[in-house]
């Protein structure tokens, strides 16, 4: 296994089981309360980060050659079926504005592997609260708002260093 994924881990691991200690430490919280949160935390956080730098690892090699043209991010906002002039005025209207910021972002293009870690920090998040949810955490958004945070920084900045290479 990547010495990086390790390490990342095990970082992730002290973090997350030293501030979801700290999050939980009350005096109307039962140590053995805050030591199962900083626990379920740390170690939640630390296969977690294993796991998502290795799928983003994966995903940034896969796109890292890919882009994006912005005009075919642009939705369809409104597809109306009524054919009265005021909804007939509206399609126009946003049909025009569609056109007009296809051919003014037809050669704007932004990498693909941008929105790679979308996906994996929206899976992270979910879990994280849910895990906490189950375990019935007391201070359930202290203790996962850093999580959410961390992992969309981390994220982001692993993914640059990995196109850096």
């Amino acid at each position: 296994m990547n010495i990086r994924l390790i390490l990342s881990g095990v970082v992730s691991f002290v973090f997350y089981f030293s501030w979801a200690y700290w999050a939980n430490s009350a005096a109307d919280i039962a140590k053995s309360v805050t030591l199962q949160a900083a626990l379920v935390q740390g170690l939640y956080s630390g296969f977690v980060t294993l796991f998502f730098t290795f799928i983003l690892e994966r995903v940034v090699n896969k796109y890292k050659f890919s882009y994006v043209t912005l005009a075919f991010v642009t939705p369809i906002i409104c597809m109306f079926h009524s054919k009265t002039p005021q909804n007939v005025a509206i399609r126009q209207s946003f049909n025009n504005a569609i056109n007009s910021s296809a051919s003014y972002l037809s050669n704007k293009k932004i990498a693909g592997v941008l929105f790679a870690p979308i996906i994996p920090i929206t899976v992270q998040s979910s879990l994280v609260i849910m895990v906490n949810v189950i375990n019935q955490t007391p201070n359930l958004a202290l203790t996962v708002a850093p999580s959410i945070f961390f992992t969309a920084l981390y994220a982001y900045t692993y993914m640059l260093a990995l196109l850096k290479k």
